[in-house]
């Protein structure tokens, strides 16, 4: 089977992190481009973790683009409590050599979604400023992409607030543009990520993969959370990046899903109705995760990937 082409548009992050070294590590997946925004941590933070994760696991030749770095009409909010002041919990990847790509990110996402329309996945694990601004500079992306999968929102409660999931809650805007811009959104939300939790079992076996364990795996999911025989922190973005590999780990449900973009205690809610009567629906709205075989997944592709930084 021929690798599916992607763009990953993140904000790095803890669990951005690991969801990249999934993609990269994955044969059924090429990436075709990293695009930055300002989100678990400042812009520059985002850009500069992404280019380390780039230049330590080995795929220089991939561009990197600095896209926003904030809301498109609201202030900067960010997540520095949860992934530390650099975005990487306790991981510290030497400083890269190698540049960010010039130009916008947006940019970045419109001319690689021109050049193979059909052919390329965008799959967004941050806030949604990049996508839609490269929406509303050309809307023929909704058609030139293959898809579009995204890592927020939620159908019963959020983290941000009780009602919204961070990745939404800073932009709602912006998300409410991508919702409504003609494309049926793959919704991966809290619902199924918070179900995929980093146990000591799964640590054990990030332990073994070496280098990217010693210097990656583990600092990022210990900074993350306590881990228990049962209990640890949620590695979310990575089921994002999961469903494109196996579309089978998570049962998707259409839906119509609104935005609250005014709402003054549910301000970047995914409004989600499956109740679709006789409206055309917006989304597939990610409702349950085989644990299971999401952890084996995982750390397969996790030790293939140590295996070639030992050499």
């Amino acid at each position: 089977m021929p690798s599916r082409k992607v763009i990953i548009d993140c904000d790095p992050g803890i669990d951005d992190a690991l969801a990249i070294v999934l993609a990269h590590g994955s044969p059924a997946l090429e990436i075709a481009g990293i695009t930055t925004v300002g989100g678990n941590v400042e812009l520059e933070r985002t850009t500069d973790n992404a280019l380390r994760l780039r230049e330590f696991l080995g795929f220089t030749g991939v561009p990197v683009a600095a896209g926003s770095a904030g809301a498109l009409l609201r202030s900067r909010v960010n997540a520095a409590g949860v992934h530390g002041v650099t975005g990487l919990g306790e991981a510290r990847l030497p400083a890269p050599a190698l540049p960010a790509t010039g130009g916008h990110a947006v940019d970045l996402i419109i001319e690689t979604l021109r050049a193979d329309p059909g052919g390329v996945d965008l799959v967004a694990i941050g806030p949604l400023s990049n996508v839609a601004l490269a929406v509303l500079r050309e809307p023929r992306v909704v058609e030139w992409a293959r898809g579009l999968t995204i890592l927020g929102g939620s159908y019963t409660r959020g983290n941000f607030s009780p009602a919204a999931e961070f990745n939404i809650a800073a932009d709602p805007e912006a998300a409410a543009i991508v919702f409504a811009a003609g494309w049926t959104v793959t919704m991966i939300g809290l619902d199924v990520s918070r179900r995929a939790v980093a146990t000591r079992a799964v640590a054990d076996r990030m332990a073994a993969t070496g280098r990217l364990g010693t210097d990656l795996l583990l600092p990022c999911v210990r900074f993350h959370g306590m881990i228990t025989a049962e209990e640890g922190p949620a590695i979310h973005d990575a089921c994002a990046v999961a469903h494109l590999i196996d579309p089978s780990l998570i049962t998707l449900e259409p839906a119509v899903v609104d935005v609250e973009t005014a709402g003054r205690f549910t301000s970047g809610m995914t409004v989600t109705d499956f109740r679709l009567r006789d409206r055309v629906p917006n989304a597939l709205v990610g409702t349950s995760l085989d644990v299971d075989r999401f952890w084996e997944l995982l750390l397969a592709v996790y030790a293939r990937v140590g295996e070639g930084l030992q050499g």
